[in-house]
């Protein structure tokens, strides 16, 4: 998920009521819900090198019970330095008192939600490395979820927001994200006025005040709501999965493996492509209706690397898109000095895309001794 994603959840959690089990407890939450992404600092290297180490080794069970104990004691250590500092202005703690126990029971539930909330979308996570790099899939939530933005918002909203300069900022952060969903095309109309009608909705509690006499109940009703949306949105990708094993048994095959590819706001809406052991099928469906079910392309065979696909991928320049593949498509073109090869993610990119370079297509140009002179990405 996006880093807005994992720290409104924390911040959710905490608002919710576990704010009161501890000093920092905030912070302790929100942190926990990013610091397994210091891995994106390989984004800074290059793109392959990010796909090679993110969600791998800070995301996995190794990390996933260092990182709490970790994050524990930075916590401490910054509580340590604020009891300084409120000896010296002579003020006193304000909230609860640090409960050691708490704060590190804070740490493990922040820090796990973080691989959690990363699995459910199609990019995937290495759970455990650094003793098995296997990548799970929860096919869930698009990346970017608006209905998991507004329910986990509102959330925090009602809860913090009390000064103006917390208005203000709530206020700068919710005209950013509605530009977002409001000006994206492919977000439907009718996605647009529910998201508009959500914000109403907040504001609205707001106006009445009712935040002030029911701030942690609302807080945790929206948390829930947002656990339950979730809910609905594993089970519509679990029943898209049966329907596209039916349909392309229907075609006599046998699906193996199923993307079931949630879309931007489409909570109904599915496509994704599934692999049978000689083809791979595209298609779309509403998951409530089997009978929308429909194929969008014809099949393509699913062909293993030849000899100069295979020294494409030994490219040391593509060894983190290597190991990412879910659904590999290799094409490979002749040109005047040698070869030019294709490699695509059938979960992002169409077999025929030779543009969208980025997450999910890689070409490799090879001369004609199929030495590498150049890798795009």
């Amino acid at each position: 998920m996006d880093p807005l994603a994992h720290t409104l959840f924390g911040a959710a959690l905490s608002e919710a009521g576990l704010k009161r089990k501890t000093a920092l407890a905030t912070a302790t939450l929100v942190i926990g819900a990013n610091i397994p992404d210091v891995d994106a600092v390989a984004m800074f290297i290059s793109n392959d090198y990010a796909l090679l180490v993110r969600r791998g080794w800070t995301h996995g069970i190794l990390a996933m019970f260092l990182w709490p104990f970790i994050l524990t004691g930075m916590m401490l250590g910054i509580d340590n330095l604020l009891e300084r500092w409120r000896k010296r202005k002579g003020r006193e703690r304000s909230g609860p008192p640090l409960n050691r126990g708490w704060l590190l029971a804070l740490s493990f539930i922040g820090v796990w939600s973080h691989p959690l909330l990363d699995w459910l979308n199609t990019y995937g996570v290495r759970f455990l490395m650094p003793f098995d790099g296997t990548w799970f899939y929860g096919d869930t939530l698009f990346i970017i979820d608006a209905w998991f933005w507004l329910l986990t918002g509102a959330a925090v909203v009602l809860a913090r927001s009390e000064s103006w300069k917390s208005i203000s900022a709530w206020m700068v952060l919710v005209t950013a994200t509605s530009a977002l969903i409001l000006t994206t095309e492919f977000v439907p109309f009718a996605a647009k006025a529910v998201w508009l009608a959500g914000i109403g909705i907040v504001a609205l509690i707001r106006a009445l005040g009712l935040q002030r006499k029911y701030g942690t109940k609302l807080s945790a009703g929206f948390l829930i709501a947002a656990i339950v949306y979730t809910g609905l949105m594993y089970a519509g990708s679990r029943i898209t999965t049966h329907h596209a094993k039916n349909g392309i048994m229907a075609e006599g095959d046998t699906a193996i493996s199923v993307l079931a590819n949630p879309l931007p706001a489409r909570i109904f809406e599915r496509n994704g492509v599934a692999a049978s052991y000689s083809h791979y099928y595209f298609y779309s469906v509403n998951w409530l209706n089997s009978n929308s079910f429909r194929f969008t392309r014809e099949p393509i065979p699913i062909q293993s690397p030849n000899e100069i696909t295979q020294v494409a991928l030994e490219a040391p320049d593509i060894q983190g898109m290597r190991n990412w593949l879910r659904f590999p498509h290799y094409e490979v073109e002749q040109t005047e000095t040698g070869w030019r090869v294709f490699i695509r993610d059938l979960r992002y990119v169409q077999p025929d895309d030779t543009r969208s370079l980025g997450i999910g297509l890689a070409i490799v140009e090879l001369d004609s001794e199929l030495q590498v002179l150049r890798v795009m990405q």
